[in-house]
């Protein structure tokens, strides 16, 4: 989010307790990583228990078919049966949603590059005088945003583009200035906003941003007598009003345009499914812009492979700063002393209690502990129209805090709150903290959140073990990457339906990320991008990262995930380079890793199948029919000659379709470099498939 934050490194970042997702097996719980003799084999294995306490241990070198299980909604799975062919049923179901939502998503883009829309006017010198007008500089990515928006609208095809950023990032700046730019070509725009208080937001900067021009600008909300309405309504009709910006009241049956551009839409997912099929209607004629605060996941756009415009705008504004973050026991003294803070530079605070059965008796507590403070309650139970009514007056600065539930976790943009409190922070999910502490740090003054929780002796495991996440969180450690990656899976959901969202939970993002990828390759006839698959080597070595070597099983981990994702020789003699650079000389067991990934490159270009062992030989098996002639045979025999001895060569075994090692013979490494030669040679010259007359 700020540039001082870490990036995702790797959303994958597996912890003891986490659910994970084995694309074969599905759903279990990951126990961590522990190191099993087998067959003579000593290596490390991933343990993953399963339903009924099953267990399975996965080879390291299989990391890349683990992943954490990311669902929709933040709940808890259930477990796969090893003994149950459920997780494959669930994978079909989910494989065919994808593919429906693919065909939906090709079909409406087709629609919309048939379909004859409005090609909008290039811009005019009113157009520049009113962007050179904005007060602040703009950031490279909402540059870039603005320029995708006119080209859209240019174009003429209907534009349908979502606009992702954080709140405050200058989204609503983009929107204005799409919106006077089809004005000026004498069309009305409708911008359609979640709530009430969002709308009288939208309606003031609207109107404040284009109060030098000839535009008029309405707003059909709750909050209008019926009058009033009547009269929007029938301005809309004859078109003298040119921008209105309205609640979902502005998809009723009675609101006609005589000449509707553009529709912008604040956080489509808030609205209902009606409200939905109604702008579905209208995506194929209008040109629609999409806003959302909630991110979207890199993985996704990509999936989306250009059927859906997207426009990211990650940069923040010019002298944001990040919010200084507090996680500490819950402090009278504390709560008073931030709150002063506040008020005496005129600013607001919100303070999130998440129970509305005390909410009013917390309120009581501010105002006992800052007499001077104008307190207000909002919460979700409250009658919608009085709920309304006290987000606008705080919006409007006619109280100092509010005390509230997570009803402020998206939506209201108010610069002017630059101090977060949160109680019993150990109940909320990280992602629901991080989604908090955004409403703060709005301006270039210095916000801070407190996160205050329980004495650590009334804390249940469960919220000791949030605690502990959360402690990284506020340092912006991994904790705080896994809260963004969590709210992305939900910016996810939201994009691809509520169908999308339960497959999304059945078998976890990532799985599903690569079916839709798949089926909208397939839809639209492109070679499906295929990675190379090197052959396995069960061998009988020791060959594992020593926890002497690289103490923190994190770093393990990632080690092995990049030596599962190796494709070439070159990559293995990166990884070798990288582990020797970070960590030092090599130990024999790591070694012998190397060799075991150099093995399997080889392996793949000299034709091999597999290779596996008993307990005396370990044998390379050819690919289908694939065999030795007699001249090859010689011709390899000769070239190991010239790097072993006899005695050495004696315990190769060649046949036609497979060759065989007796290690018993050898030592470890003796046996690997063998290996490694004699499969260097046969990729020289691999097998053939023998031709018959």
């Amino acid at each position: 989010r700020f540039k001082y934050a870490v990036p995702i490194a790797s959303p994958n970042e597996l912890r003891a307790g986490d659910y994970v997702v084995h694309v074969q097996h599905g759903i279990g719980i990951y126990r961590g990583v522990v190191r099993q003799k087998m067959l003579g084999a000593e290596a490390d294995y991933l343990l993953i228990e399963y339903a009924g306490g099953d267990l399975l241990y996965v080879p390291v070198t299989q990391i890349d078919r683990v992943q954490r299980y990311v669902g929709a909604d933040g709940t808890e799975p259930s477990l796969s049966s090893l003994s149950s062919r459920r997780w494959l049923r669930a994978r079909q179901r989910a494989k065919r949603g994808a593919e429906e939502l693919a065909r939906e998503l090709i079909e409406l883009h087709a629609i919309r590059h048939a379909g004859n829309g409005f090609a909008f006017s290039k811009d005019s010198l009113w157009q520049v005088e009113m962007e050179a007008a904005f007060p602040y500089e703009e950031t490279e990515d909402q540059w870039r945003a603005i320029e995708e928006v006119k080209r859209d609208m240019e174009a003429p095809k209907p534009m349908d583009r979502l606009i992702c950023g954080d709140v405050g990032f200058g989204k609503t700046e983009v929107a204005i200035r799409a919106a006077f730019k089809a004005v000026q070509d004498s069309k009305q725009v409708a911008v359609l906003v979640p709530t009430t208080v969002l709308a009288q937001q939208h309606y003031n900067t609207f109107r404040q941003r284009l109060a030098p021009y000839p535009v008029n600008i309405a707003m059909l909300s709750r909050f209008l007598s019926p009058t009033e309405q009547q009269q929007v309504l029938e301005g809309l009709r004859v078109g003298s009003v040119d921008i209105v910006i309205g609640t979902h009241r502005l998809l009723s049956d009675d609101v006609s345009f005589r000449d509707l551009g553009l529709l912008i839409i604040d956080e489509e997912q808030r609205f209902g499914v009606r409200q939905k099929e109604k702008l579905k209607k209208l995506r194929a004629t209008v040109d629609i812009l999409t806003l959302t605060a909630t991110p979207i996941p890199r993985t996704l756009h990509i999936a989306l492979g250009g059927l859906k415009e997207i426009s990211i705008i990650n940069d923040p504004p010019a002298g944001r700063r990040p919010v200084r973050t507090f996680l500490m026991q819950y402090s009278d003294d504390i709560v008073r002393h931030a709150i002063l803070r506040e008020l005496e530079r005129d600013g607001q605070v919100y303070y999130v209690y998440n129970r509305v059965r005390g909410i009013n008796h917390i309120a009581e507590k501010v105002k006992r502990l800052v007499p001077q403070a104008r307190v207000a309650v909002a919460h979700g139970q409250l009658p919608e129209e009085r709920l309304e009514r006290v987000m606008l007056d705080f919006y409007e600065h006619r109280y100092d805090v509010l005390v509230c539930t997570t009803i402020i976790e998206n939506g209201l943009d108010v610069p002017n709150v630059n101090t977060l409190i949160v109680e019993k922070c150990e109940q909320f999910g990280l992602a629901q903290l991080y989604q908090l502490r955004g409403r703060v740090g709005r301006s270039d003054r210095q916000a801070y959140a407190y996160f205050f929780h329980d004495h650590p002796r009334r804390l249940t495991p469960m919220a000791r073990h949030r605690l502990e996440a959360l402690r990284e969180f506020s340092d912006l450690g991994s904790g705080f990457r896994l809260a963004l990656r969590d709210l992305e899976i939900r910016g996810a959901g939201n994009l691809l339906g509520v169908e999308q969202h339960g497959f999304i939970s059945e078998v976890g993002f990532d799985l599903y990320m690569k079916m839709l990828s798949e089926a909208i390759h397939k839809l639209k006839g492109e070679p499906l991008p295929e990675p190379v698959k090197l052959p396995e080597a069960d061998l009988p070595v020791r060959a594992f990262i020593p926890e002497d070597y690289i103490p923190d099983e994190m770093q393990r981990l990632n080690m092995y995930r990049k030596m599962a994702g190796v494709q070439t020789e070159g990559d293995v003699d990166n990884i070798k380079a990288e582990l020797c650079d970070r960590f030092g000389q090599l130990p024999p067991e790591t070694e012998n890793l190397i060799s075991v990934l150099r093995i399997r490159t080889r392996a793949y270009r000299a034709h091999i199948a597999y290779i596996a062992h008993d307990r005396k030989f370990v044998s390379a098996k050819f690919y289908g029919a694939r065999q030795l002639s007699d001249v090859e045979l010689v011709r390899i025999y000769s070239q190991m000659r010239e790097d072993f001895s006899m005695e050495t060569l004696n315990a190769v075994r060649f046949y036609r379709d497979h060759v065989s090692i007796e290690y018993g013979l050898l030592t470890e490494r003796m046996m690997l470099k063998l290996l490694e030669r004699l499969l260097e040679v046969l990729s020289e010259h691999p097998p053939t498939v023998p031709q018959f007359k």
